[in-house]
């Protein structure tokens, strides 16, 4: 049975969380990976015929990362006795110290690339293969469903409709700084959405399930929890929660293959910084060689070289591969939404839960009550994933 944990039982715990949290307040990469002159850049970049190397220009960092870095390693780690939740902290501070590299790096072309890779790995050669595989599949005529045609103004009216079905607040921002459309931002507790964007019908379906059915959700759900661990992220999370993401728009009947060729693409250009590509060579696959609208070709290859090339991106098909699996199996899912938590995590979780650290979720994904998608040929190529 579940139980409230007493303060006394676990006191160097919550002590050693309390001090975790305050040093993670500090950190959101993303904020700080978001280019301030991407409109420059990328005319520029089509004004050389797609030759120029854009120069991205990032957000100062407020803070000492070096100073930062030291910090979480004279957190009192020694003072948890309970050996499985001193290494679930272990990592965690090793996970975190690995995210405050890759800040002090930011721009610094190979340094921050491998310090990106400590954090999301680079795509595996059945990655690679997955992603050919989703990229042979022709797309059907375009459909009125994906026209952009909705401002950003309207997006703000369609999210604010859509979370009503959820029992929490949702804060919404407009940004002309970030490299998505639209993101959360676990820090903030927003919905920051770009400024003067475009969306589609179905842009803001898959937004809504993506961002607010998983993204918000496990934001709110881990911020109940006793451990404020799972608000801020258990390693190795981020290919969990992008899996769940996606696989949520599917449930949610807006997945589509142009969205499955833009998960595809993310894997490609991650691909491509292994293999030494300049930001031009990658460009020239996506656009040259697939075919790929220029605009959408720079927004991917912009996303994977930025910072000195940032490898998150291939995580989505990666982690939707495993969610779906595990779907296929039969398998639950709440455990997932107990915050930013990993698959990984899933023993610990119910361990956690035993001792009366973790505690039922409140808030579920509404897509995950009913199977939505008609596609077949989506259900297809997902079951031949390898």
């Amino acid at each position: 049975m579940n139980r409230e944990p007493r303060a006394g039982d676990y006191a160097e715990l919550f002590e050693l969380d309390s001090k975790l949290d305050r040093l993670v307040r500090k950190i959101e990469l993303l904020t700080h990976l978001n280019p301030q002159n991407i409109e420059k850049e990328k005319n520029r970049f089509f004004a050389s015929k797609y030759l120029f190397e854009p120069e991205f220009k990032y957000p100062k960092i407020p803070y000492d990362p070096f100073g930062l870095h030291r910090q979480f390693f004279d957190l009192p780690l020694d003072g948890i006795r309970d050996d499985r939740i001193r290494r679930l902290y272990q990592e965690t501070v090793h996970y975190y110290s690995n995210i405050v590299q890759c800040m002090e790096t930011i721009g610094q072309g190979r340094n921050f690339y491998f310090n990106s890779l400590r954090v999301y790995g680079t795509p595996t050669e059945k990655d690679v293969e997955n992603a050919r595989f989703i990229l042979h599949f022709a797309e059907q005529p375009g459909h009125p469903d994906m026209e952009k045609q909705f401002s950003a103004q309207q997006a703000r009216d369609y999210f604010e409709e859509f979370v009503k079905v959820y029992d929490f607040p949702l804060n919404i921002k407009f940004s002309t700084n970030i490299a998505a459309v639209a993101m959360v931002s676990n820090l903030q507790r927003s919905l920051l959405i770009k400024k003067n964007a475009q969306f589609s019908k179905n842009q803001l379906l898959i937004l809504a399930n993506h961002e607010i059915g998983v993204h918000l959700v496990t934001t709110y759900n881990g911020l109940e929890q006793p451990l404020r661990i799972f608000s801020n992220g258990l390693p190795k999370n981020v290919e969990t929660q992008e899996g769940l993401a996606v696989f949520s728009e599917f449930m949610g009947g807006a997945l589509s293959l142009k969205r499955l060729k833009q998960l595809a693409y993310r894997v490609m250009a991650c691909d491509s910084l292994i293999k030494g590509y300049s930001f031009a060579d990658t460009f020239d696959l996506i656009h040259g060689t697939y075919k790929l609208d220029r605009e959408e070709a720079f927004t991917i290859c912009m996303r994977a070289h930025r910072g000195g090339g940032f490898t998150k991106d291939r995580l989505y098909l990666s982690g939707l591969r495993k969610i779906y699996k595990r779907h296929q199996r039969k398998e639950p899912m709440e455990v997932f939404f107990t915050g930013k938590v990993a698959l990984e995590n899933e023993q610990t979780i119910h361990y956690l839960k035993d001792l009366g650290l973790v505690l039922p979720i409140r808030h579920h994904s509404r897509s995950f009550d009913q199977n939505l998608n008609t596609d077949k040929s989506l259900e297809f190529i997902l079951d031949n994933l390898k």
